[in-house]
Formats: structure tokens, sequence, C-alpha cells
């Protein structure tokens, strides 16, 4: 455990805390532990980074400028939920993959009702994201895609079996011939935003698009190497900046805003919207996290072992033969 590392573990206290407080002012967004910047600069100090809409002049800050000792920095940036939405007329033509694999655009077949200020204008739209794994429940055998909730789910209308399409209906997906699966399982929680889509074709592959096959899954650390492959921004790389992340994301109609902790934060351009439902691979290739949303400047996802446990599921990938089945 280096220097870092020991005082990162007695902020980490501290920032529990006060991070309830401070995300119910007005404004917040976010609460994380990371470096103390002033003027551009990294100080070499750890603090309880509080990210806000908008900064306000020095002399109306509601953030107290330390906490028992503990330094606080104030960030400006939004964070969403990085699926994608078009309307029916808008589609387009995207990558087609005849063998699902990690890393390609699904979606639901139905279309959303969705009303500003989430869309333009009032409407029916399509929704994408990206499978990110495959996996397979604890008590059946049986096959099922890994994706996002707000990916798979959307909104509150959502019902088991809805069916999912490859390439995804905003990309050109046919919501008949391309059928891929149904909705089969489901988490939205204080750490999780997760789907599992029951395969109903056998022509898949434990593998994420040119990343090569999963090697089962591991908890994510500081300063850890991670890539992704998403439907929109395909593979990119970054480095875990913290695994103590506290954001909001505004699920829309019907969910609302939703509260997600203990996050992955990659710093970074690391995804962009579409590329929700990707997983975090390290360098062996093993799964750490479930990309959930962000900003242009840095990217969150949930720690991989609570999305397994609240879906009830395992890892396909590695020597974990297939598991041909039925529907769970």
């Amino acid at each position: 455990m280096d220097h870092l590392d020991i005082v990162r573990a007695a902020v980490r206290p501290v920032k529990k805390l006060v991070e309830g407080d401070f995300l119910a002012r007005p404004g917040v967004v976010g609460v994380d532990i990371g470096h103390k910047v002033v003027r551009g600069r990294r100080t070499g100090r750890l603090a309880i980074v509080v990210y806000v809409r908008r900064k306000r002049p020095s002399g109306h800050l509601t953030i107290p400028s330390d906490v028992l000792g503990v330094l606080t920095d104030v960030v400006q940036d939004t964070f969403v939920p990085h699926h994608t939405v078009a309307r029916p007329e808008g589609v387009s033509g995207a990558e087609r993959h005849e063998l699902l694999q990690g890393g390609i655009g699904v979606g639901p077949c139905r279309a959303v009702r969705l009303v500003p200020p989430d869309v333009p204008s009032i409407g029916d739209y399509l929704v994408a994201g990206t499978m990110g794994a495959f996996v397979t429940p604890r008590d059946k055998r049986s096959v099922m895609g890994l994706t996002a909730f707000h990916v798979a789910c959307v909104d509150d209308a959502w019902a088991i079996g809805d069916p999912m399409v490859h390439p995804s209906r905003v990309d050109g997906g046919h919501p008949v011939r391309d059928r891929f699966g149904t909705l089969a399982r489901c988490a939205l929680s204080g750490r999780v935003d997760a789907a599992a889509i029951q395969l109903t074709t056998p022509h898949w592959r434990a593998e994420v698009v040119g990343a090569g096959p999963i090697d089962g899954h591991a908890a994510a650390h500081e300063h850890q190497r991670v890539r992704k492959r998403g439907r929109t921004t395909a593979l990119t790389a970054g480095e875990v900046a913290s695994t103590d992340a506290v954001i909001t994301l505004d699920f829309g109609q019907g969910l609302g805003v939703r509260t997600l902790r203990d996050q992955i934060r990659v710093e970074g351009p690391f995804g962009d919207h579409g590329d929700s439902g990707a997983v975090l691979l390290d360098d062996a290739n093993r799964v750490v996290g479930l990309y959930c949303g962000g900003s242009a400047l840095r990217a969150f996802a949930n720690p991989i072992g609570p999305v397994l446990d609240q879906l009830d599921v395992s890892l396909l990938g590695g020597s974990v033969p297939p598991q041909p089945g039925h529907a769970a």
C-alpha cells in the first residue's frame, strides 16, 4: 500500500460522513475522492471532490473548504446515462454481427414515449446501448446477455419478456427479424444499473469485439488500466481514478433521479451515448465494471461484483463452456 492509498483510506470515512449532506445541496451531482487541483494543476493532496452543475463565485460557495481537516475540491460537471435515443424516422445503418459478442449495439424492440427536457420534443423514441458480456444464471443452464438497466428497460413501462434486437432499432435493426433475446432480469439499486437478456439464438461467443475472450472477473482498484468496447466509441482505454464515486443520474420519466454509490471513475474521454452496458476489462481481460454513464470528461461504471450478485448470475468466458438452455 503506497502513501496515497493510506491517505485515501483515511479520507474515505470522512467522505462517507458528509456525502449525503453534500448531495442534498442544490446543484451537486456527485461526491468522490480525488486529487486537489488548483489552477489546473494537481497539488499532490487528496481531497473530497464535489461535482456541481455550475460553479459559483468563491464568495457564494456552499461547500466548505475542508471537512475535519480533509480538503474539498469543487469541480463543474454534469453526468447522464449513456444510452442513446432517436426518432423512428431517424434510424441509420450500423455494424451488424452475425455472431453475438460483447461490445455490440443492442436495444429494445419497443419505442418509448419521451418528453422534454430528456429530448428536444415530445414523441416516441428508439433506444440503443451496448451488450457487454454473457452470463449464466446461477440456478439454471442458459445464456444471457449483460447490459445496463436503462438500455434494456428504459422507463417504468418495462416488462419481463420484452424483446431485444441487434442491431438496435436506432441502428436500423428490424423489430422482428433481428430479435435475439428477451428481457429476463434487471436491477436498479444503490450500486447497480444492470439487466440480463435471455438469448433466443445459439449464435454467440463469450468475447468482446477487439479485446478477445473474457477471463472471469475481479475488483477494480485505483491506477488500474482498463478498456471497454462500446457501440458508439468502440475500443477505448483509460485508468481507474477512483472506486469511491457517488453520483446522481436522471433516468427520466417514471424512474427519476437515482443515486449510485461506490462507482468506478475513469478520467478522460472514455465513453459516450450508446456505450452504456459495455464491460470494463483489466489487462488480464477480467471484467471489473459495467459502464453506465458520465460526461465528456469522465466515465462511471458499476463494480461488477454487485452486478453479478444482484442479477444472480455468473460470467461466461475463459474456461467456462457455453451452457445452452431454455428461458430463465
